[in-house]
């Protein structure tokens, strides 16, 4: 009998032993071979764990999407910056496992991903799958200013941005939802007051500090690290787009009040200028962004755009800003060739050049060109019967996006300092008489253009 134990137990150890061994072969197999792209070589400064669980997050949320059938793109730019060095090898590359981990294993505490809101059936089910995978999720909403107007505030909630955590890591999904001007805008990331604020390190997020806007991307589908994702066709390109996406709403609650102290002018003289300007600012964004001027609203146009989300409708014209560093010889020509004929040129490039051209009946488009100093911006002007040149002065501001009457164009960032310098304090109180040589709050005298430069720097067509 006692023999009959021992042989027993013996064998039961070696079949213990056996499976444990077979155990260890499948593990190695499906989570640390190659062949599926999660042993790779190690990343300087970090341990292999640490790399292997960034891809290993990745992994389980491309493979939650995909199961739902959500269409996500990468656009995490820390990854796109690495990706971009290595674009044309990444393009020809075959769909075989790469030999280390050299992109989503990067250090990093967020991988960021976007998602077209019009794509996404908002499943429930995805949160629930996301749940079982081990996904603990945030749902963050805010407000759509895309129902905001002069009728109406509205307060429907629309989710902006989600959070995905899984062990140390986290997948920030960015909803990006489409404007009337034909773009893409993602929401600022705002939490509520009853939010877990230790959830994850939100002030480390690479987007939703502000509202921004986007081109709708060109994708393509690569393996990188042996997943595959979509991501910008030209990732530097998304890159420099982002650098410079900050997107800033119209004011619509500001702009009903100025409307109940002055109201609006509803005459048909009033209508038709609007429609005109609204047609000729189209014009003039499309003419300027075929030649890759970046331009900015500026003078009564911005005023109009940030006091009253609205032409003005007694300004009588359409104003913008141009760098002259961005100035092109082509401007002119291109104008002309959109039906835009030169009005008047004043100036030169070295010095206080201003562009009017017109468009239908007494509506013109004038384009001021603006010079760089070391602490402050200015724009010149000049009086055609007597030479005199005029300078006026900004405080240094950098560009936003905004949507004006169903345009992406930009604005100064800095609108209120911008809008005080030119128009003083009292900017919201409308002034129907205005002298461009004495009224604007930053005018200087700027001297007199010699005579014999005159055929030159003064021209009317």
């Amino acid at each position: 009998m006692q023999r009959i134990n021992k042989n027993v137990v013996l064998a039961l150890l070696s079949l213990t032993s056996l499976v444990f061994l077979l155990f260890q072969l499948y593990y190695y197999k499906f989570y640390l071979s190659q062949k599926n792209g999660s042993v790779f070589s190690k990343v300087r400064g970090l341990q292999s764990g640490q790399d292997s669980t960034r891809w290993h997050v990745v992994r389980k949320f491309l493979g939650l999407i995909s199961t739902h059938n959500i269409p996500v793109y990468l656009i995490d730019p820390l990854i796109l910056g690495l990706v971009d060095k290595d674009i044309e090898q990444i393009r020809s590359s075959p769909d075989g496992p790469s030999p280390e981990c050299k992109y989503f294993c990067a250090p990093r505490d967020f991988t960021t991903f976007a998602l077209v809101d019009k794509t996404w059936k908002h499943e429930v089910s995805l949160f629930r799958a996301a749940e079982k995978m081990g996904f603990q999720w945030l749902k963050i909403i805010n407000k759509d200013p895309r129902l905001d107007g002069m009728d109406d505030l509205s307060g429907i909630e629309i989710a902006l941005h989600y959070i995905f955590k899984l062990a140390s890591h986290a997948i920030h999904l960015v909803v990006f939802y489409e404007r009337s001007g034909n773009y893409l805008w993602h929401g600022p990331l705002r939490l509520k007051q009853h939010t877990d604020r230790k959830f994850v390190p939100f002030r480390k997020l690479h987007f939703g500090r502000y509202a921004g806007a986007y081109e709708k991307p060109e994708l393509l589908l690569v393996s990188i690290d042996d997943l595959k994702v979509q991501i910008p066709k030209s990732p530097s390109s998304f890159l420099e787009e982002m650098s410079h996406s900050r997107f800033l709403e119209c004011r619509y609650r500001e702009a009903r009040a100025f409307f109940q102290l002055y109201p609006d002018d509803a005459s048909l003289d009033a209508v038709e200028f609007r429609k005109k300007a609204k047609s000729l600012l189209h014009l003039a964004a499309l003419t300027l962004n075929s030649l890759g001027v970046k331009f900015w609203l500026s003078s009564g146009t911005c005023l109009g755009w940030y006091r009253q989300c609205n032409v003005i409708p007694y300004s009588k014209d359409v104003d913008l800003g141009v760098f002259i560093k961005d100035y092109k010889a082509d401007i002119i020509p291109a104008f002309q060739k959109a039906g835009l004929p030169l009005k008047h040129k004043f100036g030169k490039v070295e010095d206080s050049l201003e562009l009017s051209f017109q468009g239908d009946d007494d509506v013109k488009l004038d384009i001021f060109f603006f010079y760089e100093e070391d602490d402050h911006i200015w724009n010149g002007g000049t009086q055609a019967k007597s030479g005199k040149k005029f300078k006026y002065l900004f405080p240094k501001f950098t560009l936003c996006w905004t949507e004006f009457i169903g345009l992406k164009v930009h604005v100064p960032c800095e609108t209120l300092q911008y809008i005080e310098a030119n128009y003083g304090p009292d900017w919201k109180v409308p002034l129907k008489t205005w002298d461009w040589k004495s009224s604007p709050s930053n005018v200087q005298y700027n001297g007199v253009w010699p005579v014999n430069e005159w055929d030159d720097v003064i021209q009317i067509y």
